[in-house]
């Protein structure tokens, strides 16, 4: 009879060890997938000033299916507004390099300059294509200011392709999809400006 009783007592405490655990976890769990979306947030929107936006663009979607543009693939839009204004819009776009494809983020201006692109998933050569990663990234920077009319659509081509920008070192073809991803990205955001910001303008 004391054996039962022991058992029985066991099992209790066993079930309520279980469910204890059950319940810490349930009341953690949303608060760690918080943590873990915040991360991943900042991680991709470092490519866009702090000063550019008081929304959660990421929350804010403008482009929702893929779109298939002349050199790319474009994945997703996001709209980043400020005192409820538009004041970026970032492109998630994805175009084939020398290895496999590259994924990048392009964060565009209302007035269709570039603010930043960003390298998120790549299997390039290390060493050579693969530096296309790393953050901060001087060659990508470099693209920061421009826009489809400046330089014009010739001038949007690596040196060699007598274009007017340079190229990673060692990897033209890596560079060259980059390039032409960021292009058509531009391009694309000249085309649906207003759909993306939800402004008109003014011809």
């Amino acid at each position: 009879m004391k054996n039962y009783r022991g058992v029985a007592i066991l099992a209790l405490l066993i079930g309520l060890g279980i469910g204890a655990t059950y319940l810490t976890q349930l009341s953690t769990a949303g608060r760690i997938k918080g943590q873990q979306q915040d991360l991943a947030n900042r991680t991709l929107l470092d490519v866009l000033p702090t000063d550019r936006y008081d929304n959660q663009p990421l929350a804010q979607p403008v482009v929702t299916a893929p779109v298939t543009l002349a050199h790319s693939t474009l994945l997703g839009g996001y709209l980043a507004t400020r005192a409820g204004l538009p004041n970026a819009v970032l492109l998630r776009s994805q175009v084939l390099g020398y290895e496999g494809s590259i994924q990048l983020l392009v964060a565009i201006d209302p007035q269709g300059r570039l603010l930043g692109v960003k390298t998120l998933r790549q299997s390039e050569t290390p060493g050579l294509g693969a530096a296309i990663a790393d953050w901060p990234n001087p060659w990508l920077q470099s693209f920061n200011g421009k826009s489809l009319q400046a330089p014009t659509d010739s001038g949007w081509a690596l040196k060699k392709d007598q274009g007017q920008f340079d190229q990673l070192a060692g990897a033209t073809v890596t560079s060259r999809s980059v390039l032409q991803a960021v292009h058509d990205a531009l391009r694309y955001f000249d085309e649906h400006q207003a759909q993306l910001t939800g402004v008109i303008i003014d011809e």
